[in-house]
């Protein structure tokens, strides 16, 4: 009971009306009032003890004044849940404490204790399973199923305490895991029946597991995300890392988070209402399609939109649990401008929850509080760029930064669109590329500066003053056609995305992909250097094309033998031989990049079947800002901004024009985005394409491949929410073995006497070899290896580190890991003995 509504007991004293119950009368009143959304117009429920009302029929407040004064409240109406109060709000320290010191993410007592405590941060505060005056409605009505599920063991006295729940539960957990199949899934709860005693109350399919645990299925390719937003709350798994973005602790000139950005910052700036709450989410949102039945069979293409939250600290954010799949555009055709149409329903979704938001529970905080909600920005691969910003990416105007200030022009031999000499424009106004009249387009020097980066606002007015419509407006497309014809501009729409109040205040909203971009770029450079035929950007036209534009005469057609001379660009036989040698025994740390060995022909010494990832670890010194995990300080970023021009203009003085695509022009505003929008890990595509990979292979009827990706994802996010409460030793996507865990080859206990390091059970790596001895380099390796990861062995690492500061006091942490590596063991070995 309320300590604070003990008057609620004394409503009459020597016969009279008492004055406490009276006031008391008077603040439920006024309290009830301010819940209109629980009132019948001006009336409200009576909460007297009358059989007739007991808060069943509504009243007029008069009315309901002179019933509590006649027969008083109804019993142990303590919390007026009824009339909009939560039982947050009723919850003494005392009882929080309680709460949270039971709770199942500090204490794992019995799977059906879990279940129920996982049922009650679903269901949140304002459920009281132990009041029940009207009939449930269906919603309520499964809760109260899931919840006597919780509560009924599977058999009466099974040794683990397994509830019906936990067990369905556990079972998904599998099925999600393993990718069972749903008659796989039927035969093994019809096998568990046989197994367990007759009184058991086992599931024995699939279809009533759901039913059980709730899992909707419908035909409709929309997932609302409210829900799973507030659920990200409802878990004290993580309710805490939802305000991390807020509260950790940040360095001064360096950015390991997008909430560091000057993006996120100016954000706040802009809208400090929505800052002031620290668990207000931030999202982005990726779209990209895939075909599921791979590039040689039926041509179907299937575009998924997947959102994903920023508020969470790296190791959690980008994570395929956190990646929710929000709308399922259908095959088999690409929806290309299509697309907003089917944003539509995330979009009005995405706009309530800005405008009003809506009211979640915060598990670890024990409180409501109104949850609203901003996109940051879009995450896509060029083509895709164009359909969701409504900017076309083809043609000469396909940059959407230099818009029409673009320099691109159409090789007359070639006949494609080049961006060759499109970056003299951006170097320093002194540099002497600018005068250069020969190493770029001959005859030509560049005075201009870099366009200027137009602002949300600007390019909204432009677009509202063009006139273009959304493509869900009525004849949007020929108009939109014919305005953009008229004003030679790069806009196709007025893209859906204006439609949320803040997105033109939003420095960043569409991102570049640095994925996509470096792949190119490495298959252009590398196929060109390798002359791969077929492949190479150097060929017959393109020569022809050097003749017109540059003044490399070294490379024109030699009139006599009517060939062409060997560029210098393009690489030997026997330094192809010697690559491609190289390339194949080349080794890389055990989880850093795939085997690249498997990439190389050495017949026709080309590289086939290289991974974006592959070309990513190729790439990384030409574009060091795609690998850095920690990215440095604004003036490294602007020293980027600065040498990324260089680069290029150099590669034009050595490639020909047909090299330059609008790929290999749009790194030069990669450092712009990543000084602005913070580390580039948490905007390229990377985790995405693994999500879509994996959602690729859940289709596994090919005749429904929308309905077959919605049923096994619904599963798995219920099995997802679920494993958090699973007991410490039962293994899920959250808690994942160790690469090379070797199960059954020791316990992994501690033995007296045995270092901390050779604790740890594991397996060989890779093919067994026979071999007896290490020669001495290796020996040493594995030497140095064991004592510096060895916990015993800490103490006198920073004694080391200490001796080498002193002695060297501008010694950085670079040069201190190079001591460590080649003198530490030396070093401990004469200390120890000392």
């Amino acid at each position: 009971m309320r300590t604070d509504r003990q008057w609620m007991n004394v409503r009459l004293r020597d016969g009279y009306l008492t004055d406490e119950f009276e006031a008391g009368i008077e603040d439920f009143v006024d309290f009830a009032q301010t819940h209109p959304e629980l009132m019948d117009g001006t009336k409200i429920r009576c909460p007297c003890n009358d059989r007739k009302c007991q808060n069943r029929s509504f009243q007029e407040l008069d009315t309901v004044r002179f019933h509590l004064a006649k027969n008083g409240f109804v019993k142990d109406y303590y919390v007026w849940y009824k009339h909009g109060e939560t039982v947050v709000q009723q919850t003494s320290n005392q009882n929080v404490q309680r709460s949270v010191e039971s709770d199942v993410g500090i204490e794992y007592a019995q799977p059906n204790n879990a279940c129920q405590a996982m049922l009650m941060d679903i269901i949140g505060p304002s459920f009281n399973p132990d009041v029940i005056e009207d009939i449930p409605n269906p919603t309520a009505q499964e809760l109260y199923e899931m919840l006597k599920a919780s509560e009924q063991e599977v058999w009466p006295g099974n040794p683990y305490g397994h509830s019906k729940l936990s067990a369905v539960a556990r079972l998904l957990n599998l099925k999600v895991k393993h990718h069972f199949s749903e008659r796989c899934f039927d035969d093994i709860c019809q096998f568990l029946s046989e197994l367990l005693p007759e009184n058991n109350v086992m599931t024995d399919s699939f279809y009533s597991t759901k039913k059980l645990m709730q899992v909707p299925h419908k035909k409709m390719y929309y997932f609302p995300l409210t829900p799973r937003l507030q659920r990200l709350y409802a878990s004290k798994a993580t309710a805490d890392d939802m305000r991390w973005h807020k509260e950790h602790n940040t360095e001064e000139g360096v950015m390991r988070h997008c909430s560091e950005s000057p993006a996120w910052k100016h954000f706040d700036q802009i809208h400090p209402s929505f800052a002031a709450e620290s668990r207000n989410v931030r999202l982005g949102l990726c779209t990209d399609g895939f075909q599921p039945f791979g590039q040689t069979g039926q041509q179907y293409s299937s575009w998924p939109v997947i959102v994903t939250p920023y508020n969470l600290p790296p190791w959690m954010c980008m994570k395929d649990e956190y990646m929710f799949l929000s709308i399922i555009v259908p095959g088999p055709r690409n929806p290309k401008e299509k697309l907003d149409v089917f944003l539509q329903p995330l979009i009005a979704e995405l706009k309530h929850l800005w405008e009003v938001g809506v009211q979640t529970y915060d598990v670890s905080t024990k409180q409501n509080f109104q949850m609203r909600v901003a996109l940051m920005w879009t995450i896509s691969d060029f083509p895709a760029y164009s359909m969701l910003s409504g900017w076309s990416t083809a043609g000469k105007l396909a940059c959407p930064y230099c818009m029409e200030n673009s320099d691109a022009f159409s090789l007359s031999k070639g006949g494609k669109t080049s961006w060759f000499d499109s970056h003299r424009k951006f170097l320093l106004m002194e540099h002497p590329f600018r005068r250069n009249k020969k190493a770029f387009r001959k005859g030509q020097t560049v005075l201009k500066g870099a366009p200027p980066i137009r602002s949300g606002v600007e390019i909204l007015e432009l677009i509202e003053h063009y006139g273009f419509k959304k493509v869900t407006e009525n004849d949007a497309d020929g108009k939109n056609a014919q305005i953009s014809k008229n004003c030679r501009c790069g806009w196709k729409k007025r893209s859906i995305f204006w439609d949320l109040p803040y997105w033109k205040s939003n420095l960043i909203r569409h991102n570049l992909d640095v994925m996509h971009i470096e792949k190119n770029f490495f298959d252009n450079i590398f196929n060109t250097i390798m002359n791969v035929e077929g492949k190479t950007k150097d060929n017959a036209k393109s020569r022809e094309d050097l003749k017109e534009f540059c003044s490399r005469p070294e490379l024109h057609r030699d009139e006599t033998t009517n060939k062409f001379p060997k560029a210098c660009y393009s690489l030997e036989k026997d330094a192809k031989e010697a690559l491609c040698k190289c390339l194949k025994e080349l080794r890389f740390p055990d989880g850093y990049a795939s085997n690249m060995g498997r990439c190389v022909d050495m017949k026709k010494h080309k590289l086939f079947g290289m991974k974006s990832h592959d070309c990513h670890v190729f790439m990384q010194r030409l574009i060091p800002i795609a690998f850095r995990e920690l990215l440095p300080g604004n003036e490294d970023m602007e020293r980027l901004e600065k040498e990324i021009p260089i680069i290029l203009c150099r590669l034009e003085r050595i490639f020909p024009p047909s090299f330059f695509d609008s790929m290999e022009h749009l790194p030069i505003h990669l450092a712009y985005e990543a000084m602005i929008a913070g580390p580039v890990q948490y905007r390229w595509m990377y985790p995405f394409e693994r999500y879509l990979r994996k959602l690729k292979n859940n289709v596994r009827n090919k005749a429904k491949v929308e309905g077959s990706i919605c049923n096994a994802y619904l599963v798995e996010e219920a099995s997802a929410f679920c494993a958090h409460y699973f007991q410490p030793q039962v293994y899920t996507r959250h808690r994942k073995v160790p690469r090379n865990y070797d199960y059954g080859m020791g316990d992994g206990s501690e033995q007296e006497g045995m270092l901390s390091i050779f604790n740890n059970t594991g397996r060989s790596y890779g093919r067994a070899k026979s071999r007896y001895f290490l020669d001495d380099q290796e020996y040493h390796a594995a030497h140095t290896y064991i004592l510096l990861n060895c916990e015993e062995v800490k103490p006198y690492i920073e004694i080391y580190a200490n001796e080498l500061r002193q002695s060297e006091p501008h010694i950085d942490d670079a040069a201190i890991d190079a001591k460590l590596d080649q003198d530490f063991a030396s070093w401990f070995e004469k200390f120890v003995s000392t």
